[in-house]
């Protein structure tokens, strides 16, 4: 533990987030604050945070999905909860694989030339970089993780877990080895997940081929594919058993082209008779549908393919040349051949790999597959039953639950070299390995395996060798809940953070990452991982485009945290989130590299810094805890509706933190802070302060006191800094404590007065009233007026006349009747209305009426020109039938509005006689 920062005793005339920010970054690092104790009181509250890849720099969206659970987090901490959340990284193997090769590929080299253990030192090294700056820019973030529990997915205390996981469902019957069909990425090399490929919509061509009967070459049959190439690994055709035009020849056999081979026409159901020819081509090494019609009717599987993409030797006559080169000499052989029936334009969806940048191919390949449907029975059954995991918003239940539903086996193997070793060995006997591929064992380690291996293929058996192939990087990401807890050991942390009280993360990995890790918490804990799985949405650029490398439509968070502070980029992500789940429109001028909604949020930091200065002045240097609690007895009325604001809008802004309101939490602190606190209550009670009355003067600093505590404890969640700030000045604290660590507001009922709000926001109308009444008069601001508010309602009158002091003073309104009726109207006025209130005033001796009365002809002319103009297009026939309806209601409403303000200027040119 570090020594204290040294006290400050006031706030500067300009708040510097550049100076404070890292200042208190580190004061609550050092400190520990955010270092859990599972043996500390309070009830848990536990997170991990989604493992940014170590693949660079942290982009928009990690900014927007770590800000969001960071809110809620520090308010559970400061609601007493034993708060954990665990940052860490992942290694994201096919990823970092890329980056890496790329480099090699720019050196003239690649990863075969180095070697594995040379290709992997670089990788750790590449690690050690990137790591290093996403820690930094998480701690930029401000965000509150207990970094004493850093992990990466593969680090030691990992590595033992999802050693340990696999080994467990290889002896469950769950993982096993075989040869199936899989993505295959060529510029990669190695399988890859779902999630890692990319749809294309791809201009492309439909061919038509002619296949000949066997019995009668004269006739034919014809197929049509996308892939031409594949036609060389083609081991039957198919109809549909209730086609009349093809029934009679199921069983008879046709001649490739090509290849001359005989392969049988067979009847699936599967074929659609109303599409096409209503024939088939069947490739069941290259396709995953034909794939599955080969396994029903037993039909041989010919891999055309290696692994790089080119054609092996069942590829004869094009072995070695690249599949897409392959493909135009397959069309121009069956051109030349005059069995080429038609070629069609066909757009079309093709799966590319994400990193590798290529068309993905669909091969038969020796894997490692994990079994997982026993895993998403038990999930579906919690889901169903006792609605767990609680996604907020509710709606992405049934997108968790529609994935569950049609889970096929995961295939868990990688053929790269960066990522957990698969620990299964193979046994060395005479040199070498068996053939079958069934010959191996799982341990975990090579001692372990060693043993197994003699004891299941004999005492010959030499050594062993480890299969080199690494797991799916979502196969340790689905433990990150329990691992980074100590799993498989049953450490404290577990037992008193386990399960996680919430996920925070995207909605377009509830499937690849969220399921996996209630499938993996079901099966090693007996539990679902996490309580709540609360799913952010996306940051979209100024245009409402979803933001994407590929579009070059990116903001990089690091730019704006430089310009304006984290403070502000954390408020003005989360404020613009209208509901939970929603995605958010980051305001940004390319040009300027300027941010309007950022820059929004750091003028409400400024805003809440020039109000605590002046705060902080008006205490006479005395804390909150010396001033004492103001006596109710003192309080004057605009002391009673701050007081009122401050407890109904602390109870609005818990309730919606409990329900994941964030942004709809952050504008009602907005509407507090800007509007109640600092431009009405400060303007109201300067007088107090700068006058006599002592009693009045101890209890507006009272209350400004406790009202500027309670929002910057309010307020803490979203902008950590400068609250922490202006707190440790304002409460003159031993600098050991932190407002991070304070208790959170609590809203006491006795001072909610819905009543007294309700009509102090009237007397709010009536001087807002008058002073742009004051505006449009041109008067200068130390300049006297007499003002007239006439209502008939006693209410009203009360509440005008309890009022009167504030009215006068924040109008400079030399007198003030409050009165049912007037016996004379004055000729000349300014007027208002507010409800049923008339605002009048009196402007004789003021102003140049005439020069008034030609300032509301000029801009009543200039509304109506503008509302003739939206007039005329709405009465367009040709306008109405080709706009969107959207835009014909904005012209609308834009239309209700200007004669609204018209119909008031009129009124007010009436009224100055």
């Amino acid at each position: 533990m570090t020594a204290a920062i040294p006290q400050a005793t006031h706030l500067p005339s300009q708040y510097n987030p550049f100076e404070t920010e890292p200042k208190w970054q580190t004061f609550w690092e050092e400190q520990g604050f955010y270092v859990a104790d599972p043996k500390a009181p309070g009830d848990p509250f536990s997170m991990v945070l989604p493992p940014p890849n170590v693949t660079g720099n942290l982009h928009m969206g990690h900014a927007f999905a770590f800000t969001l659970p960071d809110v809620v987090t520090r308010y559970k901490r400061m609601r007493g909860y034993n708060v954990l959340w665990v940052p860490g990284t992942d290694h994201a193997s096919i990823a970092v694989h890329t980056i890496l090769e790329n480099q090699l590929r720019q050196e003239g080299k690649s990863r075969f030339d180095l070697g594995r253990d040379a290709f992997l030192e670089r990788a750790w090294a590449w690690k050690e970089q990137s790591q290093g700056t996403i820690k930094g820019q998480l701690r930029r973030l401000g965000l509150s993780l207990d970094w004493s529990r850093d992990r990466f997915t593969m680090d030691e205390g990992l590595n033992r877990a999802v050693i340990e996981a696999f080994v467990r469902l290889h002896e469950a019957g769950l993982i096993y080895r075989g040869e199936y069909l899989v993505n295959w990425c060529p510029a990669t090399q190695s399988a890859v997940s779902d999630i890692e490929l990319d749809d294309k919509e791809v201009k492309g061509h439909l061919w038509h081929f002619r296949y000949p009967l066997a019995a009668d070459p004269e006739r034919y049959l014809v197929v049509a594919t996308t892939r031409p190439e594949t036609m060389l690994g083609d081991t039957a055709v198919a109809v549909n058993p209730t086609d009349e035009r093809y029934k009679h020849l199921i069983g008879q056999q046709i001649k490739l082209p090509i290849k001359n081979r005989l392969i049988p026409i067979i009847g699936d159901e599967y074929v659609d008779a109303s599409f096409g020819s209503g024939s088939v081509k069947i490739t069941p090494a290259h396709d995953p549908n034909d794939f599955e019609i080969g396994q029903r009717h037993h039909l041989p599987f010919i891999n055309i393919l290696n692994k790089d993409g080119t054609l092996n030797e069942n590829g004869d006559p094009f072995t070695g040349l690249d599949r897409f080169v392959a493909r135009q000499k397959v069309v121009q052989w069956f051109e030349e051949h005059g069995l080429l029936d038609k070629v069609e334009d066909y757009t079309h969806t093709v799966p590319h790999s994400d990193r590798g940048g290529v068309p993905i191919e669909p091969l038969l390949s020796i894997q490692w597959f994990c079994d997982v449907s026993e895993m998403a029975a038990r999930c579906l059954e919690e889901a169903h039953l006792n609605t767990s995991p609680h996604f907020v918003p509710e709606r992405w239940t049934k997108v968790y639950t529609g994935w569950l539903e049609k889970l096929r086996p995961w295939c868990i193997s990688r053929q790269l070299w960066w990522g957990h070793q698969i620990p299964a060995w193979y046994p060395v006997i005479e040199g070498q390995i068996p053939e079958d591929p069934q010959a191996f064992v799982v341990a975990r380690n090579p001692e372990e395996a060693l043993a197994k291996a003699r004891e299941r293929f004999g005492s010959q058996v030499e050594a062993v060798q480890q299969d080199p192939d690494v797991l799916d990087t979502w196969f340790s990401s689905g433990l990150w809940p329990f691992s980074t807890l100590g799993w498989p050991d049953e450490t404290e942390d577990l037992k008193r953070y386990y399960p996680n009280s919430l996920m925070s993360t995207g909605f377009d990995i509830i499937f690849f990452w969220v399921a996996r890790m209630t499938m993996m918490g079901s099966q090693f804990t007996g539990q679902i991982p996490f309580k709540d799985v609360y799913i952010n949405g996306l940051v979209r650029d100024e245009h409402g485009a979803k933001m994407s490398k590929s579009k070059g439509n990116g903001i990089d968070p690091l730019e704006l945290l430089d310009k304006y502070g984290t403070d502000a980029l954390r408020y003005a992500l989360v404020k613009e989130v209208v509901g939970a789940g929603q995605d958010v429109r980051l305001a940004y001028d390319r040009k300027t590299r300027e941010s309007a909604s950022v820059e929004a949020a750091r003028n409400f930091a400024n805003k809440i810094w020039n109000a605590s200065r002046f705060v902080l002045m008006n205490l006479d240097g005395q804390p909150p805890a010396q001033l004492g609690t103001s006596s109710p007895e003192h309080l004057e009325l605009a002391d009673r509706w701050i007081l009122s604001r401050l407890h109904s809008t602390t109870a609005q802004v818990i309730q919606e933190l409990e329900t994941y309101g964030l942004g709809e939490g952050a504008r009602l602190l907005y509407s507090l802070i800007w509007d109640d606190f600092c431009d009405w209550y400060i303007e109201l009670v300067k007088p107090r302060l700068r006058g006599e009355d002592v009693t009045s003067k101890r209890t507006a600093q009272q209350v400004l006191a406790t009202v500027l505590e309670s929002i910057l404890k309010l307020l803490h969640p979203w902008m950590p800094h400068i609250t922490e700030e202006i707190w440790q000045i304002l409460t003159q604290t031993e600098q050991t404590t932190s407002i991070a660590v304070q208790p959170y507001p609590e809203s006491d009922p006795t001072w909610v007065d819905p009543g007294l709000e309700q009509d102090f926001t009237l007397v709010i109308q009536v001087i807002s009233s008058l002073r742009n009444l004051r505006a449009e008069a041109g008067l200068k601001p130390n300049q006297s007026i007499a003002a007239l508010l006439l209502t008939t309602d006693p209410t009203e009158q009360r509440i005008l006349a309890e009022a009167r002091p504030y009215i006068q003073e924040l109008t400079k309104a030399e007198s003030l009747e409050i009165t049912g009726s007037l016996a004379c109207e004055p000729k000349q006025v300014a007027a208002g209305v507010v409800g049923t209130i008339q605002v009048l005033m009196p402007l004789a001796g003021l102003v140049d009426v005439e020069a008034l009365r030609a300032k509301l002809q000029k801009d009543i002319a200039k509304l109506e020109k503008e509302a003739q103009g939206i007039r005329s297009r709405l009465e367009n026939p040709n306008f109405l039938s080709r706009a969107n309806p959207e835009v014909v209601q904005t012209h609308r409403d834009q239309l209700a509005e200007l004669e609204a303000q018209i119909t008031l200027l009129e009124s007010r040119l009436q009224k100055l006689g």
